[in-house]
């Protein structure tokens, strides 16, 4: 996007909005490895005080959080500064959930676990003057787009496999199975 603040050697002012203490936690600290200033919010509500305090050059937002999630700050961020990148990182990626994001005026999609420098190759490239905006850089495979649909489910059952089967309509082994297989590339 060509109002965006990105230069090919500028490093970014980050704001990490996620509801995972150790993955936001990771996250800031490798951005701070890599001399970028970070700033952590846990609670998504914080958001918005935040942004406006250190006028953050790269905001990343996890897609689902108690309360308001990533797609509810999108929009209110923009207001805040259209200048502002937005990254949505999420474990639960769709092809649907990531059109809204970008709709709504999220810059980029990136599916967890994304690293640092998934996520600094992401910002950079918002900076190449292109006027138009394209999906995501990466589009989860069927398979992957299955295995984050179990894990959610499972989540939802707080780890009860039976349940989980009930609830996708497959059988208990079956859904055993899958959870012993590795996740599917992104």
């Amino acid at each position: 996007m060509s109002g965006h603040k990105v230069t090919s050697n500028s490093l970014p002012v980050v704001l990490v909005v996620d509801d995972d203490d150790v993955f936001r936690s990771r996250l800031c600290r490798a951005f701070r490895d890599r001399e970028c200033e970070a700033h952590e919010v846990a609670r998504p509500e914080d958001t918005l005080e935040l942004a406006r305090s250190v006028s953050p050059d790269l905001v990343l937002l996890d897609l689902k959080m108690p309360g308001l999630g990533g797609l509810d700050l999108i929009q209110d961020i923009k207001k805040l500064d259209s200048t502002i990148a937005i990254i949505i990182l999420t474990g639960y990626g769709s092809i649907p959930t990531a059109m809204q994001a970008l709709k709504l005026g999220a810059d980029s999609y990136l599916g967890k676990p994304a690293d640092t420098d998934q996520i600094l190759a992401a910002y950079r490239e918002l900076g190449t003057g292109s006027s138009e905006k394209s999906t995501p850089t990466t589009v989860p495979s069927l398979a992957r787009v299955e295995w984050e649909h179990i894990q959610r489910v499972l989540s939802d059952c707080s780890g009860n496999i039976t349940q989980a089967a009930k609830l996708l309509g497959i059988h208990r082994r079956s859904l055993q199975r899958k959870l012993s297989k590795y996740p599917p590339a992104v």
